[in-house]
């Protein structure tokens, strides 16, 4: 079991005009090798969580384990917990510095306090499995495209080799292809490592496609938690949030109420193709009513 939340609260400002109670009572455990997804509207709270599961915010109230321990004990070694829960934050591109893309992928491990040969092989290893050329590696990170920044940016975190990666709104700001190239790759460095993936994103869509877990973010509380196909089901107590199901979903009510006997629960293209088919194949209820 990687993280336990027990009873977080985290209050801004408190004790001023500007309060706001950003965290309210949050239990949650995310277990090892998970793909969760993090979604909310803007101040809801969702990135205020993900910056307190490496430490980088402290709760008001309430306690985190990491493998059993408190990271709020006095004695817990703090930077050992950002070593493995590796945070890659919105536009991470900001998170570049150095002069060329490898010094900058190098830059964390060299901080781990690794020999030379370590940091290399490590940053090496992270390019790879970002899918960065090494024609790259003397490049300045500042003159790439926004989809190798990303990448830059994440296999630094990588070369850390963190048991847990946040990703923050990781394709934001990128074309389609782009967005799909990114998320893929983490898709798969997700099932060939087992690492414990946190996305944080406002694209029902690429939840739907991608995670196991859905924890849905409103006010500062945890309005849903459960398998995006249930989550889903639930679209107009979401859309009473300021948020909506994938397109497939409400494609899929739509042909119910029109009398077609599929099933909702598909919430990706492919999964709406083959209920669609196997209706088809049977060859009842096709007749779409106008009334």
């Amino acid at each position: 079991m990687s993280i336990i939340i027990d009873k977080l609260n985290y209050i801004y400002s408190t004790g001023t005009a500007y309060e706001k109670h950003a965290l309210k009572n949050i239990n949650l455990v995310i277990n090892d090798g998970e793909f969760i997804g993090l979604i909310g509207h803007t101040g809801s709270g969702k990135s205020t969580l993900t910056q307190h599961l490496n430490g980088l915010m402290k709760g008001t109230s309430g306690d985190i384990y990491y493998n059993g321990e408190n990271i709020y004990d006095k004695n817990y070694n703090m930077k050992s917990l950002r070593n493995k829960v590796g945070l890659v934050f919105q536009y991470p591109e900001h998170q570049l510095f150095e002069t060329t893309v490898f010094k900058d992928i190098c830059f964390g491990p060299r901080n781990q306090g690794l020999d030379e040969l370590q940091i290399e092989l490590r940053a090496y290893e992270a390019m790879k499995m970002v899918g960065l050329d090494n024609d790259l590696l003397d490049a300045s990170p500042f003159e790439l495209s926004g989809g190798q920044k990303r990448r830059v940016a994440i296999a630094g975190v990588l070369a850390m080799k963190p048991e847990v990666l946040i990703l923050d709104e990781p394709t934001a700001g990128l074309d389609p292809k782009g967005r799909d190239e990114i998320l893929d790759q983490i898709a798969y460095l997700h099932k060939e490592s087992n690492i414990t993936v946190i996305l944080v994103s406002h694209s029902m869509e690429d939840v739907a496609r991608y995670v196991d877990r859905l924890i849905v973010m409103n006010k500062g509380e945890i309005a849903f938690n459960d398998t995006p196909q249930k989550v889903f089901a639930n679209y107009k107590e979401l859309e009473a949030i300021g948020l909506a199901a994938p397109q497939v979903t409400y494609v899929m009510n739509e042909l119910k109420i029109r009398g077609i006997p599929v099933k909702t629960t598909p919430i990706t293209v492919e999964e709406a193709k083959e209920e669609i088919l196997r209706v088809l194949k049977k060859g009842t209820g096709l007749e779409i009513r106008n009334d």
